[in-house]
């Protein structure tokens, strides 16, 4: 440890602990919520900047939907075995 120069009372300072193991962990400071209107106003000026249709969408709809081999049978099969393996939810109401 450095000695200190200055005239000052040593008895008015906090004396140093010196510890050898890790720094123990410092309670955190609760954070409140906050809201950014500004992010807000962007996202609702992005999104009023998009048109409400969009045709290219609609078209690739109305193709996939006049398809009779859409979905595939395989999609089929994927989306019938994620169902089938998801949990029932029905169950946990009680």
């Amino acid at each position: 440890m450095i000695s200190s120069t200055s005239s000052s009372d040593s008895a008015a300072r906090a004396p140093q602990v010196l510890t050898a193991g890790p720094a123990a962990a410092r309670p955190r400071a609760m954070r409140t919520d906050q809201v950014s209107t500004e992010s807000v106003a962007r996202l609702r000026a992005e999104l009023a900047s998009q048109p409400e249709i969009r045709p290219e969408v609609v078209e690739r709809a109305k193709a996939l939907a006049a398809d009779p081999s859409y979905p595939s049978a395989a999609i089929i099969r994927r989306v019938g075995e994620t169902i089938l393996g998801s949990p029932d939810l029905s169950e946990d109401e009680s």
